[in-house]
């Protein structure tokens, strides 16, 4: 090398990985952190879905139950249906760790439970969006509901989806330049 040249050489495409996860540690270490992180968030999500689905069950109980016309019971059922499948797939990465663990795949279990996360998410979005509608229209009978539960969806979708990913593309892009 000359005087005025760096005395590092050209960083590998390997290095330039790291430098870009911004984290120097290993496959196992990776899904040990993912998981962690994808159990926080389910944390979260479970809670609310339990208590939703909860407050579902006690409906059909109710004095009022009886007199809901057969579209609202027909909401009813379906939103009762979503929020059981929107539970089964967030509690669903408990039991599916459970299973596969000391099996050393905890990087495909990362992936799996984290579709699975995913999966529960749109189903919650779909039982919310239901809720919201039987009880506006059971409440207020207005013809407005269904509009004002869809731009409640579009809030959500905004929220949860949306947001999130303009910024990781924005994010994810300026990183690479």
């Amino acid at each position: 090398m000359t005087g005025g040249e760096p005395s590092n050489p050209e960083p590998s495409r390997q290095d330039d990985d790291q430098l870009y996860r911004g984290r120097h540690e290993t496959p196992e270490e990776r899904a040990d952190r993912r998981w962690n992180e994808l159990m926080q968030e389910i944390r979260v999500a479970q809670t609310g879905v339990q208590i939703l689905f909860g407050f579902l069950l006690t409906v059909v109980f109710t004095t009022r139950f009886p007199q809901l016309s057969d579209t609202d019971r027909t909401i009813y059922i379906i939103t009762v249906s979503l929020g059981a499948a929107a539970t089964g797939a967030l509690i669903g990465p408990v039991p599916f760790h459970r299973i596969v663990a000391g099996r050393r795949i905890k990087p495909q279990a990362v992936t799996w439970a984290s579709r699975l996360t995913f999966v529960g998410l749109v189903l919650l979005l779909a039982t919310l969006a239901c809720a919201l509608l039987l009880i506006l229209r059971v409440a207020t009978g207005a013809t407005f509901v269904p509009w004002l539960v869809a731009g409640l969806v579009f809030w959500y979708l905004l929220c949860w989806f949306v947001l999130p990913l303009w910024v990781r593309h924005r994010y994810t892009a300026q990183d690479r330049k």
